[in-house]
């Protein structure tokens, strides 16, 4: 298959998958299902076979349609399969044993598998834009993009939420401790009373103390003007 196909002549970005443990021939029977698809065609194509050998030609497609993203700046909505095929690799010889002695060969075939993407045409995107309007559907990009924003808001609404919570959990504390002082002090108005009392007490001795130690110094003084 490889023979047929010029590699100078096929632009475009590619992903390459060595050594896969499976043949050729089994794995040239996924590549002619989406040669020549578009990206959306081909996955559908690939997701629904059920030949093993989708599994790995999905996971090529996939690290194709990366490297057009990241080293070409190309949007995956306008991409293609534009050339695929699978080259035959080394043969793994094993043996099995078989009667009288025998023994017979098991061959454990691998295979190359490239698959090649490529950017559709003007005009074809113009058809797919066209279609995509008339039937209001939105490309893989402008979905992406509602998604973060959806996410954004969905963000920001958490966190006034958030911030709302904490608030009321604050004034909801506040008002129950005010409450709980209220009720001690109902359930102990004695105690304030005694303390009150205490307190008045002690200033009257503070009080009476100054006078004390006036009357001490006159009386220290007559005594000196006597002497």
């Amino acid at each position: 298959m490889s023979g047929l196909i010029n590699l100078d002549e096929v632009a475009g970005s590619r992903s390459t998958h060595k050594f896969a443990r499976l043949s050729a021939s089994k794995a040239r029977v996924v590549l002619d299902l989406i040669r020549d698809e578009d990206l959306d065609r081909a996955r559908e194509e690939l997701q629904f076979c059920d030949r093993g050998a989708a599994t790995v030609v999905s996971k090529v497609l996939e690290s194709a349609v990366s490297n057009a993203e990241n080293n070409e700046n190309l949007s995956a909505d306008e991409l293609y399969v534009a050339e695929c095929w699978a080259d035959e690799g080394p043969t793994l010889k094993r043996w099995r044993p078989r009667a009288r002695g025998r023994a017979t060969r098991i061959n454990k075939r691998t295979c190359h598998i490239t698959v090649v993407v490529a950017q559709l045409s003007e005009e074809e995107l113009e058809m797919r834009a066209a279609q995509m309007a008339a039937s209001g559907r939105r490309s893989a990009d402008a979905d992406r993009a509602a998604r973060v924003a959806a996410s954004k808001e969905n963000e920001e609404e958490t966190t006034s939420d958030e911030a709302e919570m904490v608030e009321e959990e604050l004034e909801s504390a506040s008002t129950e401790s005010d409450e709980e002082a209220a009720l001690e002090q109902n359930e102990h108005p004695e105690q304030d009373l005694e303390h009150d009392d205490e307190s008045n007490d002690s200033q009257s001795s503070d009080e009476a103390e100054p006078e004390a130690s006036d009357e001490n110094t006159e009386a220290d003084q007559q005594d000196e003007k006597e002497a």
